[in-house]
Order: C-alpha cells, then sequence, then structure tokens
C-alpha cells in the first residue's frame, strides 16, 4: 500500500497537475477513482484470510463450540484499526502531494470517507469466501461482482451513457455512491471556485456535469451513509452464510469392492493376510512359521517379469552428512561451522531382502535414505557408495531406482491407471514397445491390487478421490512400473491404521518377493508389520548405527543380541519387539547403564561381519559392468514433452473448478459487458464516446486478466510438488515440463477469447470489418494469454500460491496505474513516461484503442476527428498497429520463457 502511494503520488504530482480545464479535472477524477480502487482491492486480502479459516470454523461450528455471530462480530472488529492504519498511510502520502483541496477540512471528509470505503470492501469480501467456499469459486464471483460494481459505478461509463435497462445497477452500486462523495467532496473545494470563461457554473460544477456526477453537497454524506449501511449488510449476510451453509464436500474416500469385503470381513473378526503369498496375517500368534526371503531369494516369482530386470545391491561405507550450523545454535556458543546429521554409518541392503530403517525421531533415517537416493539438495556428503561394486552415480542411478516419498504426491486429476502409464511412459527404456508396456503396468497393478480402482482419480489428500493407504499403494506402483532393482520407502505405513498398514505392506513385501532390493523407513511398527521385514538397519539420534543385520525368526537375533548386554532388562512375553528396542536403546537407558551402544556394535562379531560383507559387494564381480546409459533420460526430449502435455490435458479436461468457471465467468462478464455498453461502439458524436468504449475495454482486460493470473495460481502450485517428484525421479527434464504446461493454455485461452470476442464485439457494436475483428480478438488473446503466464510465472518464482497471489497482485494496480486510461501518457510526468512502455495493459489498450479508433476520419461535434483526438490525448497512432502487436506477443513469450527458466532454475523443496 505504501509503495502504491508514493508511486501515485509521483504519477499524479501537484506541480504536474493543473486546474484550469474539464479534461484537468477528469485527470484529477482518475486520480480519485485509482484511490477508491486501491482501497477496495486492499481488503481483497480478506477473501483468502476467511478461506483458510473456513474448514476450521465450520468443524468448530458443528460441534457446538459457538453461533456464527460469535465468529463474526470479532472478525470484523479486528479488522476496524487496521484500517485506520492503511487510510492513514495512503490519505497521508498522497492528499497533499497529488494536490488536492488544500482545505483541512476536505482532508479528514476523505480520510473519513476511505475509512468507511475499506471495511464496506472487508465485509464485501468476507460474503463472497463465505459464499463460494473455494478459492477458485470464490475469486471468479469476485471478480465478476466487482466488475458490475465498478462498470455501474460512474466513471468508467457515466450515468448519462448508461442503457435505461441498466440504471438500476447504478442505484444498487456502491461504488456510485462512493464515486459520487468522493468527488463532491473534492470539486466543491476553493481550488475548483473559479469561473471559466463564458460559463456561469463554477470549474468544480462543470467537470462534475462532465462525468454524470451529481453536482450537489449533500452527497458527500449521502455516499458516507450509503457506505456505512452496505458495510451493515454485508457483514449480516457473511454472518448468515456462516450461520447456515456447509462446506462443499466432504472428505470422501474410493473404496473398492474388495476392499468393502475386507472392511466388511474385519468387522466380523476374520483376517487380513499380510502377504499375497501366504507369508504372515495380522491378528496370528507370533509362534507362526514365517518364511523369509534370503539374499539367495528366488528371483523368478511369478510377479514383475514381463519385463526382466538386473537384482542390484546397493552398500555405503563411513557415509557422513553435515549442514551449515543454525544460527540459532551458534547463538547459545555452539562455534562448530557445521552439524552433523550422519556419523560415519556403513551398511548393504541386498536383493530380495526387506530392510527396515529404524530409530527414534531425529536419529537420521530420512536423512540416511534421502542420502543414498540422491535427494538431498543441500549439505556436505562424505563417504562411498557403490552399486553392485561400481561407484554410485546420481545420473544412472535414478535410471535403476525407485523413491516412494512419504507425502505421496500425484497428479490430482488424472486417474490410477493413467498415473502409472504416465510413468511407465517416461521411466521404461525406448525398446519397450506399448503392447509389453501396457501388460506390465497391468501386472504391476495386480501386484499392488491395484485393479479394483483403476478407473478412480487420484484427487487431493484428505480432501477426496483415493483414501490414504490407497494411495501409499500407488506411490509404490508408480515406482514400480519403471522396473527399478533398488526401491526406497520413505515410512509406507505412516498415517494409516492397523488393516490400511497390512494391505501396504502386504504390497511392498510383494514387491520383494520379485527379487528386488528394498530398504524402508519405519515408525512404530506393529508387532506383525515388523515381523515382515528381514533385516533391521537402527541408528540412534545423532546419526549413529547401533545394530544392522537380520532380524531372525520373530525377531530373535535382533532380542538376543541386545539381551547378551549386561543391564539391558528382557522382553516380556507378548511385547513388540521394535518397541521394546526402541526403549532399551534410548539415550536415557545409555546414560543409566553408562555405555555408549555405538560403541558395543562398533566392537562386535556383527559389525566385523558387515564390514567383511560391504567389502565384498563394493568389489565388482569378475566381468561385470558398470551401469551405463547413453542418455540421461530415458525418453527423448519430444516423447517427454508429449507425455506431459497428455496429463496436462487430462488435468485441465477433469478440472471444471478451473476450466469450466473460467469459461462460464468469461461468458458472464461478456454478456454483461455487452449489456452495459450496448451499441456504444458506433457513437463518435463527442470526446466521451471514445472515452466509454475503452473503459469497456479497460475493464475486461483488468478483471478478466487478473482473474486468469489468478485462478492458474493454485493449479500451477499443486502440480508444481509433482513436478519436483517428477524431475527427481528422472522422468523428464524441466523444458518439456515447462513446454507442455504452456501449450495447454492456448487452446483454452483461444476458446475463452472466442467466447468473449464475439459476443462483447456484436454487443457493444464496434465497426464489422475483417481487419477490425481480427485485430480485436489478437490484442484480447495475447492479453489473457500474458495475465496467464504471468500467473504462472509468479509461482515459479515464489514458494507457494499465496506469496505469488501477494507479489503479482502489486503489479496489477501498476499496470492498472501506468495502463493510460486513469492518465494518459500525454499527460504523465515525463520522469514516469518510460514505464509506459514496460507496462503490457498500455500496450493492450494501445492496440485495441488504435485499430478499432485510430484510422477513424469521423468528426466530433467539437470538429475534431476521431484519430486526431486518438492521437493528441493518447499519443495512440494508427501506423504503429504492426509493432504493437510485436510488442504483444513478444510480452507473451517473455512470461513463457521466465516462467520455464525459473521452473528449471529454482526449487523450493528443501531436503
Amino acid at each position: 500500500l505504501t509503495l502504491m502511494a508514493f508511486l501515485t503520488m509521483t504519477l499524479f504530482f501537484r506541480t504536474e497537475m493543473r486546474s484550469e480545464t474539464v479534461a484537468d479535472g477528469g485527470i484529477y477524477l482518475g486520480a480519485l477513482f485509482f484511490t477508491l480502487i486501491n482501497i477496495m482491492f486492499n481488503g481483497f486480502a480478506e477473501l483468502s484470510m476467511t478461506l483458510v479459516k473456513l474448514p476450521v470454523f465450520f468443524k468448530q461450528r458443528d460441534f457446538l463450540f459457538y453461533p456464527a455471530w460469535a465468529y463474526a462480530l470479532p472478525t470484523w472488529i479486528l479488522k476496524i484499526p487496521i484500517t485506520f492504519v492503511e487510510v492513514a498511510i495512503w490519505v497521508v502520502i498522497t492528499y497533499y502531494l497529488i494536490g488536492f483541496d488544500p482545505s483541512i477540512e476536505r482532508f479528514f471528509r476523505q480520510y473519513l470517507l476511505l475509512l468507511c470505503i475499506n471495511q464496506m470492501a472487508s465485509g464485501l469480501f468476507r460474503l463472497i469466501a463465505a459464499l463460494g467456499r473455494n478459492p477458485i469459486v470464490s475469486n471468479s464471483f469476485a471478480c465478476f461482482a466487482l466488475l458490475i460494481v465498478f462498470f455501474m459505478g460512474g466513471f468508467i461509463l457515466s450515468k448519462d451513457d448508461l442503457p435505461k435497462w441498466c440504471i438500476w445497477g447504478y442505484w444498487v452500486s456502491p461504488m456510485m455512491y462512493i464515486q459520487n462523495a468522493i468527488a463532491v467532496n473534492e470539486f466543491f473545494g476553493k481550488k475548483w471556485a473559479h469561473f471559466p470563461p463564458n460559463s456561469t457554473e463554477t470549474l468544480g460544477v462543470l467537470v462534475l456535469k462532465s462525468r454524470g456526477i451529481f453536482p450537489e453537497v449533500r452527497w458527500y454524506w449521502i455516499g458516507v451513509g450509503a457506505t456505512i449501511g452496505y458495510t451493515l449488510v454485508f457483514n449480516f449476510l457473511f454472518t448468515l452464510a456462516l450461520r447456515y451453509l456447509n462446506p462443499f464436500g466432504k472428505p470422501q474416500a474410493m473404496l473398492s469392492e474388495e476392499a468393502l469385503a475386507e472392511k466388511n470381513a474385519n468387522r466380523t473378526g476374520e483376517l487380513i493376510e499380510l502377504s499375497s503369498t501366504g507369508r504372515n496375517s495380522v491378528g496370528v500368534e507370533r509362534g507362526n512359521e514365517i518364511q523369509r526371503s534370503s539374499t539367495k531369494g528366488n528371483f523368478n516369482r511369478k510377479h514383475g517379469m514381463v519385463l526382466p530386470f538386473k537384482p542390484l545391491s546397493i552398500t555405503f561405507d563411513e557415509i557422513r552428512y553435515a549442514v551449515d550450523m543454525p544460527q540459532e545454535m551458534k547463538a547459545q556458543g555452539i562455534t562448530e561451522d557445521r552439524l552433523e546429521l550422519l556419523k560415519g554409518v556403513s551398511g548393504a541392503f541386498k536383493p530380495g531382502v526387506l530392510t527396515a530403517l529404524m530409530g527414534v525421531s531425529g536419529a537420521g533415517k530420512t536423512t540416511l535414505m534421502d542420502v543414498l537416493a540422491g535427494r538431498k539438495t543441500g549439505g556436505y556428503i562424505d563417504g562411498t557408495i557403490s552399486i553392485n561394486g561400481f561407484p554410485k552415480k546420481q545420473e544412472t542411478f535414478a535410471r535403476i531406482s525407485g523413491y516412494c516419498e512419504q507425502t505421496d504426491i500425484h497428479s490430482p486429476h488424472v486417474t490410477v491407471y493413467e498415473s502409472l502409464v504416465y510413468s511407465a511412459w517416461l521411466r521404461l527404456p525406448t525398446e519397450v514397445d506399448s503392447r509389453t508396456r501396457k501388460m506390465f503396468i497391468e501386472e504391476v497393478m495386480e501386484l499392488m491390487e491395484l485393479s479394483p480402482i483403476r478407473e478412480a482419480l487420484v484427487g487431493l489428500p484428505r480432501v477426496d478421490g483415493l483414501s490414504t493407504e490407497q494411495r501409499k499403494r500407488l506411490t509404490i506402483a508408480v515406482e514400480l512400473v519403471a522396473n527399478p532393482s533398488i526401491i526406497f520407502m520413505d515410512e509406507p505405513t505412516s498415517g494409516l491404521d492397523a488393516r490400511a498398514a497390512a494391505i501396504v505392506m502386504r504390497t511392498v513385501r510383494n514387491t520383494v518377493d520379485t527379487g528386488r532390493t528394498v530398504a524402508c523407513t519405519i515408525h512404530q511398527p506393529s508387532i506383525d508389520i515388523f515381523d515382515a521385514f528381514d533385516e533391521l538397519f537402527l541408528l540412534k539420534r545423532g546419526g549413529e548405527e547401533i545394530y544392522a543385520g537380520p532380524l531372525g525368526r520373530h525377531s530373535s537375533h535382533l532380542i538376543q543380541y541386545f539381551e547378551d548386554m549386561e543391564g539391558v532388562p528382557r522382553i516380556k512375553d507378548g511385547y513388540n519387539p521394535a518397541t521394546w528396542m526402541l526403549e532399551v536403546t534410548s539415550q536415557a537407558q545409555e546414560e543409566a547403564l553408562g555405555v555408549s551402544f555405538t560403541d558395543i556394535y562398533k566392537n562386535s562379531e556383527l559389525y566385523r561381519r558387515n564390514k567383511t560383507l560391504i567389502k565384498e559387494l563394493s568389489t565388482s564381480p569378475p566381468g561385470s559392468k558398470d551401469l551405463y546409459f547413453p542418455t540421461q533420460y530415458s525418453q527423448p526430449f519430444f516423447t517427454q514433452f508429449k507425455a506431459c502435455l497428455w496429463k496436462q490435458h487430462m488435468s485441465y479436461w477433469r478440472n471444471p473448478p478451473y476450466t469450466a468457471v473460467r469459461l462460464i465467468l468469461t461468458t458472464f462478464v461478456g454478456l454483461a459487458v455487452g449489456t452495459i455498453f450496448w451499441d456504444l461502439g458506433y457513437k463518435r458524436r463527442r470526446q466521451r464516446d471514445v472515452l466509454n468504449a475503452m473503459g469497456s475495454i479497460y475493464g475486461a482486460i483488468i478483471f478478466l486478466g487478473v482473474q486468469n493470473a489468478m485462478s492458474v495460481q493454485p493449479v500451477l502450485d499443486i502440480e508444481r510438488t509433482v513436478f519436483y517428484r517428477e524431475r527427481a525421479a528422472g522422468l523428464y527434464s524441466a523444458m518439456p515440463y515447462a513446454f507442455g504446461q504452456v501449450v495447454i493454455e492456448l487452446p483454452h485461452i483461444f476458446v475463452q477469447t472466442m467466447i468473449y470476442g464475439v459476443i462483447v464485439y456484436a454487443m457493444i457494436g464496434f465497426e464489422w470489418t475483417a481487419s477490425k475483428f481480427f485485430w480485436y480478438l489478437f490484442f484480447m488473446y495475447f492479453t489473457f494469454l500474458y495475465y496467464t503466464f504471468y500467473g504462472m510465472m509468479t509461482v515459479a518464482v515464489t514458494p507457494n500460491h499465496n506469496i505469488a497471489a501477494v507479489v503479482s497482485s502489486a503489479f496489477y494496480s501498476i499496470w492498472n496505474l501506468f495502463s493510460g486510461f486513469l492518465i494518459p501518457r500525454t499527460r504523465m510526468p515525463v520522469w514516469w513516461r518510460w514505464y509506459s512502455w514496460a507496462c503490457p495493459v498500455y500496450w493492450t489498450l494501445y492496440g485495441l484503442i488504435t485499430s478499432q479508433f485510430g484510422d477513424v476520419k469521423e468528426t466530433f461535434e467539437s470538429g475534431q476527428t476521431v484519430e486526431d483526438f486518438v492521437r493528441s490525448y493518447f499519443g495512440f497512432r494508427s501506423d504503429f498497429i504492426g509493432v504493437v502487436a510485436i510488442v504483444m506477443v513478444g510480452i507473451s513469450v517473455l512470461f513463457g520463457f521466465i516462467f520455464a527458466f525459473s521452473i528449471k532454475a529454482f526449487n523450493f523443496q528443501k531436503r
């Protein structure tokens, strides 16, 4: 707000602002109108703030914490002191430096009016949020409501030019009362009290009449009263909406017939098998016989063999990982420059063996996995990592490994089957034909038990689509269709109940039984889930290993290892070995026994055996070759682009809150603009007719353009999170993804342009010639395009869409200010005229006004031709239209390129 106040003050600077003619008064009206826009839009933050709080409110309301009015009233009251500060900043900076009437009384009157406006706008946006209850719906509704309010306010289109059937909208619009009040306050001041030559009315009254504003002093108080009334009405309706409306949808997960049968079976006491091959079951006694896979596991099981893979082992020796010492710890007196999170850990993961990485919170489980998988984006790594005896290279390792993240990140608007097709398409080698690829996908779906939900949309976590357990299985399947030899899983049972965890672990066990190397971090597993693992790698707090070896039948090897230590309490019958193990190796237990479990392990026979094994596996077998791939990615650039475009197309097609709402909003805005500005396009008797036509173009550009930019931001923010995972997994490079995201917008925006262009062009009554109609569509298309690309660009250069919305909103106001509508370039101070050339909206208005009016030879009542007026008042030349077209294309390309470069260069996902 402060920045915009300074910009406004320097653009409408008092030394450049004259008060001699009606045209001068028009510039002051532009400054007042921009003041109203800024103060109103400053309340726009209430929309997103209210939407964020609504889920919590609905939950607390339904639990009868409080009535709706008890929530709505404090929300309103707490905004009042903020309003006083915001309006004070604006008025103090701008009022006297712009050169408004110097009377101190009028200064405070403007301050009072802007206070009421800010409160009214806040109430309006809170109401829209409560009615919309969804970010995209609320933003679209807010844009449409504001468009009607502004068009009916009397500045963009004066009251005298409104069609008769729209006059009711003028009297209903809050903007009309505000515009009249602030204009009357200014133009009845002493600065405007002189009489121009040959006039019986003051200059102030002439200015008011020229724009259809009521030239009566009482309209100031009418405006204040109406604004206070609207504030009360909006807040009352906000309370009613909170009281009677409910959230749009309840979180619901997809439930297959098989899952429903299992759920019913579970209720009746039947068992769920942990392994589809009969390895174990939930609820069975721990004494049951368990057959374990060994390093010589049967690699020729029926699963996963449509495509052969090479079983690979991974060894790591003396791995250390450190980060820069946090400033908080340095402030406590720690002098070291680095904080070590892993301290010389060593181990090996073998084919056909399921290894658990365990430890208390902060032990470094996920850190070790990220280091081994090459997923760390910062820090310092030392030590050696070998794959089948050869040094690990991240470029090739990404091709033969999979990483199942804890957060289960997937595109929400594609189906389960499409997610797997997409992953397999980009990650399997080019020599795998389409038929074999489809067979392999079907086999993986069967292995992961996803066939019953193959056509289900993935959806958003905890909102709709798949359940958490189904997402976990999809995450594993997405990695498995890449046919990896090594798979890392970060807490695959996190957040699941016993039944769901058993299903996920059954699929994990199925994966291991194909002969793949699988390592899982796991946190507090149940007895049965812990029993499904073959080996354990145990870390203590500080990143030091204290056990690495086989678990044994019912964890017998692990239990014996720790019970052989003096002072360690024996495990009770029926007690969970995983829980017991973490309890007896805690830091408190170490201090009580006066020992270091790390030292005990490093002096044990188990440690020496592990070191020997690491040495053996770190030596490549005779005749073996290092992993080699001729290219970094499985598929060439064009195939990557085609796959990304295909997924974006499916995502857009199934996302009506984004695509359909945008087209519906465009249709309604087009009809509204066409109705309000009905048949104004052919009127050329007065200068005001051209200004009215320009107002129709300006208003629609500002609102529809901003709506395009705002609505694409949350959509892209979700997809960017998926992009981070997919790029790290080696599906594609950044450029094919960025090009796919840019290209998918082109046809959608073309349809939007055609809908809006045909409706508005016909209803306003612009001249029906092929060239004028083409130029109108051309400039509208590239305007919608650069606004959309700008919204995408701001997401790409900021950490999330909320920050992107704040950053981009500042530029919307700046573009509005320098667009040439509020103050033409010819009247701008010389120190600001250069910025017009850098303002995209200025080029849009230049192209649209010049193409429609720049070559019109008709004369006004004053005798001046339309062409001369456009050139003298705006500085627009018809022979410059080709350059304008090139610049418009260039702006769109520039924003698209910056988006692509930023997606490639910036990674806001820190690990």
